[in-house]
């Protein structure tokens, strides 16, 4: 069993409503929680803090979540995060360029809450 204090967990989105809901809901299930509004912040952010899981936005100005995924993936001391996005973009090719950009799972806005923290304490669990 993981203990969930000791979890970073970094939340990525330009929207500071959904970026503010994101951060109540995963606080509220124990884990330690971090937040970036854009693409290149998140990537200063994930190299200082080595988080466990990221939550990523795709449609974000400048660096897209795409993007910032597979530069995540691009850097070693990040081969172990796992990256959750939670985007507006819900088509089947969207999907698949989720998944090839490095995300383990491709959640669709507007999002259920226990559907969120299941994936994230499923990825944080068992990987």
């Amino acid at each position: 069993m993981t203990d969930k204090n000791t979890v970073k967990i970094l939340l990525v989105d330009d929207e500071p409503g959904i970026l503010a809901a994101l951060e109540f809901l995963v606080k509220n299930e124990g884990y330690q929680v971090f937040t970036a509004t854009n693409g290149e912040q998140a990537l200063a952010l994930a190299q200082e803090l080595v988080p466990n899981l990221i939550v990523l936005d795709v449609m974000m100005p400048g660096l897209d979540g795409f993007q910032t995924a597979l530069r995540i993936r691009a850097i070693p001391a990040l081969e172990d995060c796992r990256i959750i996005f939670l985007t507006a973009k819900g088509t089947m090719q969207d999907r698949r360029q989720g998944y090839d950009s490095g995300a383990e799972i491709y959640l669709s806005k507007p999002f259920d809450n226990d559907q969120l923290i299941d994936a994230i304490n499923e990825l944080i669990e068992y990987g």
